[in-house]
């Protein structure tokens, strides 16, 4: 049987949509370190396997996602590993304009970051939102929360980094923000979808809420070249 595009998402939008990101070759690919840490392979084979090591500088690590189980390089050390689930939409949203929400730019690339690595959505590099387009809430001058496009693959898009400042839930951000990047992909005929960690059942239960269905379950695994 056929895989599902989205089964292998990373190796999918490096070899399609996100080629210009793309490093590597001969099976093994990665983003430049600068806008992502995910990297995949074709297939596990030795030399496939060793050209990813390649792609991996000392000290650094790399993200892996797929539905299969992740085999890692001999070079490299298995720092977490972890389940996901992809949800996609299944219904068409559409937004009210709302002032508290700003497209962000190169300017909030430090702020952004700050803020992911504080709330942890998922691999984000200091220059991941130039992936695609990212939304802010700011409060006094102070992103607060943001939400954007990561992984993208011809005809699907994905939302990632929904996120908002410990001190700022409870606000409904993360539904607003959600529902504007939803309501983008759909608006550019890209079918919309996400991944939400197993363990993160109020995510999912907003999700669900904005249409999004559970698709299949994924690996996510973290690996580090010492």
């Amino acid at each position: 049987m056929t895989d599902h595009i989205l089964d292998r998402p990373i190796l999918a939008a490096l070899t399609t949509s996100h080629a210009n990101f793309a490093r590597g070759g001969g099976g093994a690919w990665r983003y430049d370190p600068l806008i992502s840490p995910f990297a995949a392979v074709e297939n596990n084979d030795p030399a496939t396997l060793r050209s990813l090591a390649d792609l991996v500088a000392p000290g650094e690590a790399i993200v892996m996602v797929r539905s299969a189980p992740i085999v890692v390089p001999a070079e490299l050390e298995i720092v977490s590993e972890a389940r996901v689930v992809q949800m996609v939409g299944t219904e068409d949203l559409s937004v009210d304009a709302d002032d508290r929400l700003v497209p962000l730019t190169e300017a909030n690339d430090e702020e952004a970051h700050a803020l992911a690595t504080l709330t942890k959505p998922g691999p984000f590099a200091r220059n991941t939102m130039r992936m695609g387009t990212f939304w802010g809430v700011f409060e006094e001058g102070r992103l607060v929360a943001m939400a954007g496009e990561r992984l993208r693959q011809p005809g699907w898009a994905e939302m990632s980094a929904v996120c908002v400042h410990p001190d700022q839930r409870g606000k409904g951000l993360a539904r607003v923000l959600s529902t504007r990047v939803t309501a983008d992909l759909q608006a550019r005929g890209e079918q919309p979808y996400l991944h939400c960690y197993e363990t993160n059942q109020g995510a999912m239960r907003l999700y669900e809420s904005l249409g999004y269905r559970v698709r299949t379950g994924l690996n996510v695994m973290v690996a580090r070249k010492p």
